[in-house]
């Protein structure tokens, strides 16, 4: 059992946010410990191929397929939404000594012949470090980033309408089985504890992550900020083909483009992700979603700077009736 204390400021300062970093870090324990026929298989079978090397040799040693992780390789993310950089750039501003303590912890736990070099040599290190990570999320994550992001995304909307609707305890209710909140500490049922106690009034980070799935992780020791990741809502869909709509009743009622909105929107997107997707201008397509919204077959929220589309209740009806059509025709 893995507990996190708080106290009035660390409740008053629980926040959320999406880190690049921690979906790449979770990315290579989750190479070990999903198949081809798990959620994740689709996006197995599809890396696989192109990430062996000698980079994901030295992230699998940092990275072992259950354990203890060093915690400077998932910092926290200051703002809600950050950058594969600027989480790169505060893994290699890790102090040496900090780095070379949590390295040490690893070698402990999960002997590699890599560590000692690295335990050596903190500063050569941090480098080798941030420069694997970026080239594996490059092969790995980069061409998937825009899907991964807009489902973390629809998952913070969710719970911070769960927030504002029934406050903390509602919110811990609803995110994950396994992590409850007793008005002062979290509990996360793991089967291992975490070593050192987290500073006071640093608050709690939440962090939805695609590859934790089917449980978190937690950072709970000085100097870190608290954080608990989760697996977001939907992540069974994630990795789905589209469903082909440009030859199917659907587009005859409503038009081939329309359509092709409707089928692309089983996860939130801007108009600028949208347009990339299907080839079409953002003014072009900018007229058909005020059509399909009008029609309330799509709806849209504001993330940021950011305008998310996603379809409706009824969309999910056409396209599912549109689909059953198809194959009974």
């Amino acid at each position: 059992m893995i507990t996190i204390r708080l106290n009035a400021g660390d409740i008053g300062r629980i926040r959320f946010a999406l880190s690049p970093v921690w979906e790449a870090v979770t990315s290579v324990r989750a190479l070990s410990n999903n198949t081809a026929r798990s959620v994740h298989g689709p996006w197995l079978q599809k890396v696989r191929p192109s990430i062996e090397g000698d980079d994901l040799t030295l992230l699998r040693a940092l990275i072992p397929s259950a354990g203890y992780i060093p915690d400077f390789l998932t910092p926290a993310p200051p703002r809600r939404s950050t950058s594969l950089e600027s989480g790169l750039a505060a893994i290699a501003a890790t102090p040496h000594a900090l780095a070379t303590a949590e390295l040490t912890r690893l070698y402990r736990a999960t002997p590699h012949p890599m560590l000692p070099d690295l335990i050596a040599r903190p500063a050569a290190a941090l480098d080798l470090i941030t420069s694997a990570l970026e080239t594996y999320w490059r092969r790995a994550i980069e061409p998937d980033w825009r899907r991964m992001r807009s489902l973390l995304q629809e998952d913070l909307a969710f719970r911070l309408d769960e927030l504002a609707a029934g406050g903390i305890e509602r919110l811990f209710r609803n995110l994950h089985p396994s992590i409850k909140f007793s008005g002062d500490r979290i509990d996360i049922d793991r089967p291992y504890c975490c070593d050192g106690e987290p500073m006071a009034g640093q608050g709690v980070l939440l962090v939805p992550c695609v590859f934790t799935w089917p449980a978190g992780l937690a950072v709970t020791g000085a100097p870190h900020v608290p954080t608990i990741t989760y697996p977001p809502r939907g992540l069974g869909r994630l990795w789905e083909d589209r469903q082909e709509t440009t030859d199917s009743p659907l587009a005859d009622l409503v038009g081939r483009t329309r359509a092709a909105i409707v089928s692309h929107l089983d996860l939130p997107m801007s108009t600028t992700h949208l347009a990339n997707q299907l080839g079409v201008s953002a003014p072009t397509l900018s007229v058909h979603l005020s059509i399909l919204r009008n029609a309330g077959v799509v709806t849209s929220r504001r993330d940021g700077r950011a305008v998310l589309y996603h379809r409706t209740a009824l969309g999910h009806q056409l396209l599912a009736a549109s689909t059953t059509l198809a194959t009974t025709a």
